[in-house]
C-alpha cells in the first residue's frame, strides 16, 4: 500500500476535515499547547492488524493542516507487528510520540480508520482459515464503503484473500441485468467478443445449468456460478472442466463460514465473499495517552 498516493492523501485528508480535527475546542481549552505526549494504540481482542501505515500520515497532513501544530513526532512499533499479522488482546499496535493537542485531535479517525481495516482484515483471516488445505481461493467485491474501496480492498490482502475488480473499468464481468437487459447470453457474449480490449478476460454471472451451457456455448472465458448449492457447484465444475479445463470458476451468494468450506472442496477456484467488506464488525481498539515528562 502506498501511503503517500494522492489517493489515499485525499481519503485521510477528508477524515480530519469532517472531524474539523485542526478545531477541537475541547482539546484547545484543556491541553497546554506545549505538551508533548505518548499514546499507544492497544488490541483489545484477538484480530489481525490492518492500517498501521494511516498514523503517521494522519500526523503529516494534520501538521499541513495547521502549520501552527507543526513538529516533530515517531510513530514505534515492535518490528514483528506490521499489517497482517495477529495481535493478541491486550498488545500494543503502535505508540505515538507527539504535541499532546495533535494526538487528541487526531485519536478518533486514527481508531476509526484501523478499527474498519482490521475488522475486515480479521472477517477476511476467518474464511481464509475455514479453506484451508483447499484449491480454492477468497475473493472480496465492489460492496465497499464508498470512498474507501481502495482502503478495503488492502485490508482484504492483509487477511489474507484476494481483491477481485476495483472499480467497473476493471474488467468484464457480465451478471444477470447485463443480459437481461442485453438481450440474453449468446447477443451479450457475442457483443463482449467484438468490443473488448485486447487482453480482457470475459468473465459471466449464471444461475442455471442452463444459462452454464448456453455461456460455454458462446465463448465464456471465466464463469461466476451464482446461488448454486454445494452439489450443484460440483456438477457444474465437472461440467466446465469437460469443456475447457482452463477456465476458471467462482462462486457466490449464500456463501458464510458456517458453509464455505463445501464450497471450497466441491473444486471451485474462487470463492466471492461480500460480507467481508459490507459486514465485517470493527476491531476494538483503544488509545491510552499519557504526558511525556522531561
Amino acid at each position: 500500500m502506498d501511503w503517500k498516493s494522492r489517493k489515499i492523501e485525499a481519503i485521510l485528508e477528508q477524515a480530519l476535515v469532517e472531524d474539523k480535527a485542526t478545531s477541537d475546542v475541547t482539546t484547545a481549552i484543556t491541553v497546554d499547547p506545549r505538551l508533548r505526549a505518548s499514546a499507544t494504540i492497544i488490541a483489545k481482542q484477538d484480530c489481525v492488524v490492518s492500517g498501521l501505515g494511516c498514523i503517521p500520515r494522519f500526523l503529516d497532513i494534520y501538521a499541513r493542516l495547521d502549520k501552527k501544530a507543526a513538529g516533530r513526532f515517531e510513530v514505534i512499533s515492535h518490528p514483528e507487528m506490521f499489517d497482517g499479522v495477529n495481535a493478541r488482546r491486550g498488545q500494543a499496535l503502535a505508540v505515538i510520540r507527539h504535541n499532546a493537542r495533535v494526538i487528541l485531535s487526531c485519536e478518533r479517525v486514527i481508531l476509526n480508520l484501523m478499527q474498519r481495516m482490521s475488522g475486515i482484515a480479521t472477517l477476511t483471516r476467518r474464511y481464509v482459515d475455514a479453506i484451508q488445505g483447499t484449491n480454492a481461493k477468497i475473493l472480496d467485491t465492489r460492496k465497499t464503503i464508498p470512498g474507501l474501496r481502495i482502503l478495503d480492498k488492502y485490508a482484504v490482502r492483509c487477511g489474507g484473500g484476494e481483491n477481485h475488480r476495483l472499480d467497473l473499468s476493471d474488467g468484464i464481468l457480465i451478471k444477470n441485468n447485463h443480459i437481461s437487459l442485453g438481450g440474453g447470453i449468446e447477443q451479450v457474449l457475442a457483443r463482449a467478443h467484438q468490443l473488448r480490449r485486447e487482453g480482457q478476460v470475459i468473465d459471466i454471472e449464471v444461475r442455471t445449468f442452463d444459462e452454464l451451457q448456453a455461456a460455454l456455448d458462446n465463448g465464456a472465458e471465466s464463469l461466476l456460478l451464482d446461488n448454486f448449492t454445494p452439489a450443484e457447484i460440483r456438477k457444474a465444475v465437472n461440467v466446465i472442466r469437460e469443456h475447457n479445463p482452463d477456465i476458471p470458476t467462482e462462486a457466490s451468494g449464500g456463501i458464510v463460514l458456517e458453509n464455505i468450506r463445501k464450497y471450497a472442496l466441491a473444486g471451485v477456484d474462487y470463492i466471492s465473499v461480500g460480507a467481508l467488506t459490507h459486514s465485517a464488525p470493527a476491531v476494538d481498539l483503544s488509545m491510552k495517552i499519557t504526558a511525556e515528562i522531561y
